[in-house]
């Protein structure tokens, strides 16, 4: 009978011991648990919810399904307009920000005293690239009065106001973007310092030239590097709002009105709160079809070392 006892007593501990790693294990990551489900599952929720009404702010939300989506998608030129210029502002800016990025990046690979200064200067836009000081900087540098129009002046060049041009006042925003490069810099740099110099020293004993080597080693190598600076610099270009709203506002006549600028004003300027989260989950759609895209493109492109 007491072996008995002791039987059930040992199953019963076993049991306990079985859950109690597990237990331990989610009330040490419940911190994240609770920030997770209250400050993202709760703000999605209720954004989702808001985006099937019309609210202003002042009055209950009102029940109106999916009209919303139907006036975005059928009727608001707007909201096509400010797609286009997102789409070429993500098309500009990003293959133009990894391509400087990766240039840097080798020109900075190199054994050399101090380079790590040198790192650190390259970097420093990146630290400060989405304040609202240097947006601020940014558009008095291309006003008529600015520091480019200067330089124009001395080689005997008109001056442009490059801003308030519909022709020029994207492309400021998208130079702004690419001299933001710092973070993708120091990625590829990583990437460097992880592709074996055994390769290279290969490839030049069997005469292979630098160019050579770069288009053969260094790019095939790089390319899981590649594609996440890609996914991480689209998604960011896709939510770029500060630059647009402190350099041009949207301006001049639409040519700068980036989506996520459009949302702020639907949101905030109109006080359409229902309307603006309809247009934030049609962004995240958006978002997602580009990069599943990409993903599903990187079976051709992307070289793993296995």
């Amino acid at each position: 009978m007491e072996q008995v006892r002791r039987r059930t007593t040992k199953s019963g501990a076993s049991r306990w011991n079985k859950w109690i790693e597990p237990i331990w294990g989610y009330v040490f990551i419940s911190p994240w648990l609770i920030g997770f489900f209250v400050l993202t599952i709760g703000p999605l929720s209720q954004s989702f919810y808001l985006s099937l009404t019309q609210y202003n702010l002042l009055e209950l939300p009102q029940w109106v399904g999916l009209d919303n989506y139907k006036e975005i998608l059928a009727e608001d030129d707007t909201f096509w307009k400010s797609l286009q210029v997102t789409l070429t502002y993500v098309g500009l800016s990003v293959p133009l920000k990894l391509m400087f990025a990766l240039l840097v990046a080798l020109l900075l690979f190199r054994a050399i005293r101090g380079m790590s200064i040198f790192r650190a200067v390259f970097y420093l836009p990146s630290l400060i690239g989405g304040s609202v000081a240097l947006a601020a900087i940014w558009r008095n540098l291309f006003g008529m009065d600015g520091f480019m129009n200067r330089i124009l002046g001395f080689f005997g060049l008109q001056g442009l106001d490059w801003i308030n041009t519909p022709g020029t006042s994207l492309y400021t925003l998208v130079l702004l973007a690419v001299w933001q490069f710092g973070s993708s810099m120091v990625i590829f740099l990583a990437g460097l310092k992880q592709i074996p110099r055994d390769l290279y020293e290969s490839a030049s004993v069997d005469g292979a030239s630098k160019v050579r080597s770069f288009f053969a080693i260094t790019l095939p190598m790089l390319t899981p590097i590649i594609l996440f600076n890609l996914v991480m610099q689209i998604i960011g270009s896709f939510q770029m709002f500060t630059q647009a709203f402190i350099v041009t506002k949207g301006g001049p006549i639409n040519s700068t009105l980036v989506y996520a600028l459009y949302l702020y004003q639907k949101a905030f300027a109109y006080f359409n709160m229902g309307y603006a989260s309809a247009l934030a989950w049609i962004l995240l759609a958006i978002i997602g079809i580009c990069t599943a895209l990409i993903f599903w493109s990187s079976k051709r492109w992307v070289h793993y070392e296995t």
